[in-house]
């Protein structure tokens, strides 16, 4: 008896010897594969830098190189060169030296898109639709965008020289603007919705450095001037996430401290961590409202997820993104850094919400989602079902509106921007940022002006049936059927003019919002946006209903 012990601990211990050997072995090939493929990349580069017959640009190569080289990965692992370094830091601070201004491209010309309330640019006199002609003396025309941001962008206190034309009167006039240290909020706007005002809202554009203190501060705010607030709605659309820190301390506002709110696993096991709430909460009872859509992603997935699995508020919307991928940032030679995924995320179900797979990709090269069949079902704490592997799933789920190809039209020609500005010159002032509304002169006055300006595009079905055009030639079927395709092309193309009338009030909403945002920025815009607001009239109606709230949560 004790000898056969004895056999199998021998054959325990020489199995346990072949496997510490076998993973000695990988290792060891590993490093090898590592030092071999460096040592050809050295040689290869020093050769082509050497003898190639004109020169070369190391940098530029190399960037272009180790891009390529991170393709194969997933598209959140990036090479950050020192040249891009301040732009990393605005993602996850919202803080830069600048004028405060975005830019827009019209042909050869740079134009003053979206100056930001109390910059620079605004203090210097500066307008939206104002052209750009030169910086520092020099020309801006035919110029990049980027390329000029980066002469824009410097030291705080610092200033600048620019010529500026007046779209209207055609005036140029030259403009000193000092640069700033440009905050850009991650909480844009907060205020009461409602019938009669009794629930918060809060829109959270993306999780930078102290947002959750910006979010509390919100929250106290509108709870002190609203001692009855009945509940709260949390917008996180078209938030792409953020520091995960963040993302924490954003839920322990909603739930108590020592919660589980995320775990993460990579494959070091310094990665395997799980991450906890450790403060008070503002109010871990007040019903609750997140909405989300297809571009809320990493840490708004987080938020929305632990949210769901803790069954502490209502999810409503579109599936999120699905993006549980974990990023760490690495510091590499030159002040240049390496932003790596070092793990995934699991909710507190256990679910991870990754969508895409690019561990297995397919024969050519692309990404596919993980299909519906390799998802598994988890649980949340009140024993409803949620699942993985494909974003997070709203409680509630409403229909996100597909973009208009006659709005696109005019976004891409500017010709609602370029209304807005004349708008501007004739209105000195409107009405306030909840009360204005374009009235149906004004859009018959726009559409006055449009009159005679290209609004040509093509539909959908237009696209559609252009493709079946190609497809059926290439199969040689066309000529048979070619009087066909005549007729129902002429069925449905579309009478431009006749669009402007059938799509007003969708044409007139975007108009609206250019023309808002210039007298009251983007916070104006928000806050004139909400009334007519698909996803923030729902919470609405989720919160004001206790039984249906509860219902949505108990799974009953």
């Amino acid at each position: 008896m004790l000898k056969n012990i004895y056999k199998y601990i021998a054959i325990g211990f020489i199995s346990l010897g072949s496997i510490h050997a076998s993973a000695q072995t990988q290792a060891a090939d590993s490093y090898f594969e590592i030092s071999k493929n460096m040592e050809i990349f050295t040689s290869l580069f020093k050769e082509l830098n050497t003898y190639y017959v004109d020169p070369v640009q190391p940098g530029k190569m190399m960037k272009k190189g180790i891009d390529e080289m991170l393709n194969e990965l997933d598209p959140y692992t990036n090479y950050i060169t020192e040249e891009d370094i301040e732009d990393y830091r605005f993602q996850t601070t919202g803080k830069y030296g600048g004028i405060g201004s975005s830019l827009r491209k019209k042909d050869d010309l740079l134009i003053i898109n979206e100056p930001f309330e109390n910059s620079p640019t605004i203090k210097a006199g500066i307008k939206a639709g104002d052209i750009l002609l030169e910086i520092d003396g020099k020309s801006t025309k035919g110029k990049e965008i980027d390329d000029v941001s980066k002469f824009l962008k410097g030291s705080p206190n610092t200033s600048l020289k620019v010529k500026i034309k007046d779209p209207i009167t055609g005036l140029e006039s030259s403009k000193v603007i000092t640069r700033e240290e440009i905050n850009i909020s991650s909480v844009p706007y907060a205020g009461m919705i409602g019938k009669n005002n009794e629930f918060g809202y809060v829109r959270l554009t993306q999780f930078t450095e102290r947002c959750s203190g910006l979010m509390k501060n919100a929250l106290d705010s509108l709870k002190k001037t609203n001692p009855a607030m009945k509940g709260v709605v949390i917008d996180l659309r078209f938030n792409p996430g953020g520091l995960l820190d963040e993302a924490i301390n954003i839920c322990n506002l909603f739930i108590n401290s020592n919660q589980l709110v995320v775990s993460t696993k990579g494959k070091n096991e310094e990665w395997d961590k799980t991450y906890k709430t450790a403060g008070t909460p503002w109010d871990e009872k007040m019903p609750l409202a997140v909405l989300i859509n297809r571009n809320s992603a990493s840490a708004s997935e987080i938020v929305s997820g632990t949210m769901q699995d803790l069954d502490r508020g209502v999810v409503i919307g579109q599936r999120s993104y699905g993006k549980g991928l974990v990023q760490t940032t690495r510091n590499l030679p030159f002040n240049s850094k390496l932003k790596v995924t070092t793990a995934k995320y699991y909710t507190p179900s256990g679910r991870c919400i990754q969508a895409l797979d690019y561990t297995h990709r397919n024969e050519d090269g692309s990404v596919g989602k993980i299909a519906d069949s390799l998802q598994t079902k988890f649980k949340t704490k009140n024993g409803r079902d949620v699942f993985d592997g494909g974003g997070v799933d709203p409680d509630i789920k409403l229909e996100a509106k597909e973009s208009l190809k006659i709005i696109e039209t005019m976004i891409m020609k500017s010709y609602t921007f370029d209304y807005a500005t004349l708008y501007v010159s004739k209105h000195p002032s409107i009405a306030n940022a909840n009360d204005f509304k374009l009235s149906d002169d004004d859009y018959n006055d726009f559409l006055k002006w449009l009159d005679g300006k290209d609004i040509s595009y093509k539909t959908k079905t237009e696209e559609t049936l252009l493709q079946l055009k190609e497809m059926a030639q290439k199969e040689n079927y066309y000529e048979g059927v070619k009087q066909d395709f005549d007729v129902l092309q002429k069925a449905i193309m579309s009478d431009k003019k006749a669009d402007l009338m059938k799509n007003k009030n969708a044409i007139k909403r975007h108009l609206q919002d250019e023309i808002i945002t210039r007298y009251y920025f983007s916070k104006g815009r928000l806050q004139n946006q909400l009334k007519e607001d698909e996803e923030v009239v729902e919470a609405i109606r989720v919160l004001s209903d206790n039984e249906k709230y509860n219902k949505i949560l108990n799974n009953k």
